[in-house]
């Protein structure tokens, strides 16, 4: 049930993606190496992915383990999970064992990342993707499109959708939500972003955050928040 949960909430930044893949041929699902082309030891890794420019994917393929192996590359990580951030400042990366439960297959978030987070449901539409919860790492400047269409037709071929650029600033601690570009039937024209701040015990996890640290009320124009 917890992937379920994942996978649903989710769906705005896989959505993203998948406008991504077909409008620049972007790889959702990448090697470490395309990610990190100089680290040596992320040449030799095969059984971890990138899924987006967000998330470290580490399957747990052995029967009955409760800890995986898995090789982090220079950067700072969140545990998806629980929020804790591990930085890596060596060049040569860092291994460590992580915890894997059946329920809990260790994710790891990039610094630098924004990830779209919809509502709980049960099936794809069941609810109005509003609000958006936007689970911010820091650490870096990051930057991720947001993309809305219909949902069930092939009017995006004709243009019928909508983005949303997003940019934080780390130095300046400052989530910029740009002027939405491109419309199409059923868009909402007012959003509600719920800014999360993650970071130890705080945004981590499927479920939404009990109090997001900032609420941005959206109509379609540039707005910036310090949080």
């Amino acid at each position: 049930m917890q992937y379920d949960n994942l996978r649903y909430r989710l769906l705005p930044y896989i959505y993203s993606l998948a406008w991504k893949t077909t409008s620049e041929s972007y790889t959702p699902m990448r090697p470490l190496v395309m990610d990190f082309r100089i680290d040596v030891n992320a040449q030799n890794i095969g059984d971890q992915f990138m899924y987006g420019p967000a998330i470290l994917v580490n399957p747990v393929t052995e029967p009955g383990a409760t800890t995986r192996h898995l090789y982090l590359p220079k950067a700072k990580w969140y545990d998806f999970w629980t929020g804790a951030p591990t930085d890596v400042a060596a060049e040569s990366g860092k291994f460590v064992d992580a915890p894997a439960t059946l329920d809990r297959m260790p994710l790891y978030v990039r610094a630098g990342s924004i990830i779209p987070m919809g509502p709980e449901e049960e099936y794809s539409n069941q609810k109005p993707a509003d609000p958006i919860e936007l689970r911010v790492y820091a650490g870096a400047d990051g930057d991720f499109t947001l993309y809305e269409d219909e949902g069930d037709t092939y009017n995006y071929e004709k243009g019928k959708y909508a983005t949303i650029p997003i940019h934080w600033n780390d130095a300046s601690r400052t989530l910029t939500i740009g002027e939405r570009k491109g419309s199409f039937q059923g868009m909402l024209p007012n959003r509600t972003f719920n800014m999360v701040f993650v970071g130890q015990e705080h945004g981590g996890g499927a479920e939404a955050a009990a109090a997001p640290d900032k609420v941005v009320h959206y109509s379609g124009k540039e707005v910036s928040v310090v949080m």
